[in-house]
């Protein structure tokens, strides 16, 4: 080979070695550069992975620790098991303004709340909110106070109390929504309701929206009457008390939770339920409304139901939870008003249970009264000594409602008890002061005929107040501190439309829906 040659194949060989060299290290570069990429984005993963975790970890305590605080607010029909808490002042003692009226501008539906439901064949519109229809305050953690009530546009509806805007979208059922909603009280997020679609449901509201977890039905065919749901379900040690309108009371463990991801979990099972309706009561009557309207009422560890062929019982929760055998029936009081008791019953610091009932079926049995102050002690000691309870165990005394007015006598709304005083508005429009030792009536006004809201007891200073509706589109405010009722003020809304919904009052601000398909505020 020439010396031009070698020298030519030497720069060759040369440039072959750089070019192999560079490639080499190009390739090793760009390889470390992808597997730390890839490093990267694995650590970016898990770190992501880890901050869910950490946060659904931070979720699920504060969600226990949650479950261990109770919820704050009137929570449910009358706020408390007991149904003795109406809520709290003090009450404006001049003339209340509207704060707010809703649905409104701010609203999805900037329409009145109505929709249409069955009464029997007939396909009728129902508006607002009815019996007993008592909207629940929420203090939620956030510093948001929510005000949340089920309307006759078949919808649960979620308002800020302070602006009246809706602060979640509403939860709908298939049918009209009756009654009073039940929040949580031991700090769970859940929303507890019924529907005239057969479904008594439990509703999440830890989600973006209000999630339906649960659901029961109620067919007619499995009982009496009807398929609806109007009580206020009680919830005690995991356990929710209510009953349906075919005439079962249920009993239903909740097993309430939380999930990994810190979100509120249920896993229900009913452990007791008994037919109302059942014991010959329908050949005692002479017809099936034996249905349950009225909400359950818990005395010490008792629950008392009745329905509407006015029999009530009483349940000790003691047994229904240590869930033995069913040979063992946990009744432990068995009453008959006469006539339907729709009525939430309530009771004295001494453990005497007063019905309200309506007058409907003109039966002999009605002259014991349409007001009744029972003794359930005296009946379990007759019970306890294998003798028969008489009415003059049971009855302490009884006042009776006659028709009036040209209206059927009786009681739908819920008598309000405070101290020795139940205060009781009448079908034929008479609000009634009774003194609980005596049975006397110690005063009475006219409110206007179909007085069904219930009325609401607020300490006002060093006053006490009487909150109630009226069919004549008004709130009253009473002061009761004298034993007389001393009207303070009343205001009318505008389209004088029938208030027969209970009102809710927090921090002196009323709450309350009419038949005009609308929820108001006023203070």
């Amino acid at each position: 080979m020439s010396l031009h040659n070698k020298i030519h194949s030497h720069n060759h060989n040369k440039k072959l070695k750089f070019f192999l060299i560079s490639f080499l290290v190009l390739a090793n570069y760009i390889f470390w550069q992808n597997f730390l990429t890839s490093q990267r984005a694995v650590a970016e993963i898990n770190n992501q992975a880890l901050s869910a975790q950490i946060e659904a970890e931070s979720n699920l305590q504060q969600n226990l620790n949650a479950g261990q605080i109770k919820n704050k607010g009137l929570l449910m029909f009358r706020g408390t098991s007991s149904r003795d808490f109406y809520g709290t002042g003090p009450i404006n003692t001049n003339m209340p303004e509207m704060l707010w009226r809703y649905p409104n501008e701010t609203s999805l539906n900037n329409k009145p709340l109505c929709a249409k439901s069955y009464v029997g064949n007939a396909n009728k519109i129902w508006c607002g909110s009815g019996w007993t229809g008592q909207p629940i305050v929420w203090e939620r953690s956030d510093g948001i106070t929510e005000i949340i009530t089920n309307t006759y546009d078949r919808g649960i509806h979620f308002i800020n109390a302070q602006t009246g805007e809706q602060s979640r979208v509403p939860f709908y059922t298939g049918d009209i929504i009756k009654g009073t909603v039940t929040m949580d009280p031991d700090g769970y997020p859940l929303l507890y309701s019924g529907s005239r679609d057969n479904f008594y449901r439990i509703i999440a509201l830890d989600r973006e929206v209000p999630t339906e977890l649960w659901r029961i039905e109620a067919k007619k065919s499995d009982g009496v009457w009807n398929d609806d749901w109007d009580p206020n379900g009680l919830i005690l040690n995991d356990i929710l008390y209510t009953g349906s309108e075919n005439g079962w009371f249920h009993a239903i463990k909740l097993n309430r939770s939380y999930d990994d991801l810190g979100k509120v979990t249920v896993n229900p099972t009913e452990i007791f339920k008994y037919p109302t309706y059942a014991d010959g009561y329908i050949d005692k009557l002479g017809d099936d409304d034996l249905s349950i309207e009225s909400s359950p009422l818990l005395v010490d560890n008792i629950i008392y139901i009745a329905n509407s062929g006015g029999r009530i019982m009483g349940f000790d929760t003691k047994i229904i939870e240590k869930n033995i055998d069913s040979s063992v029936v946990p009744i432990t009081f068995d009453f008959w008003t006469g006539d339907d008791t729709d009525a939430t019953l309530v009771a004295d610091k001494n453990g005497f249970v007063y019905s309200a009932s309506e007058y409907e079926r003109n039966n002999e049995r009605q002259k014991i009264g349409q007001i009744l102050k029972l003794d359930p002690k005296k009946y379990l000691e007759k019970i306890s000594k294998g003798e028969a309870p008489t009415d003059s165990d049971i009855i302490v005394w009884g006042i009776s409602v006659p028709k009036k007015r040209g209206m059927t006598g009786g009681i739908w709304a819920t008598p309000a008890i405070k101290n020795n005083r139940l205060y009781v508005p009448t079908n034929p429009g008479d609000l009634l002061m009774i003194d609980t030792n005596t049975g006397k009536i110690l005063n009475s006004i006219y409110i206007g005929t179909n007085a069904w809201s219930s009325p609401a007891l607020i300490d006002n200073n060093l006053d006490s107040n009487l909150i109630i509706g009226t069919c004549e589109g008004k709130i009253l405010n009473f002061n009761i501190s004298n034993d007389i009722f001393e009207k303070v003020w009343e205001h009318k809304i505008d389209s004088g439309s029938c208030i027969e919904s209970t009102p809710a009052v927090w921090n002196g601000q009323i709450f309350f829906g009419a038949r005009d398909g609308y929820i108001y505020s006023i203070k």
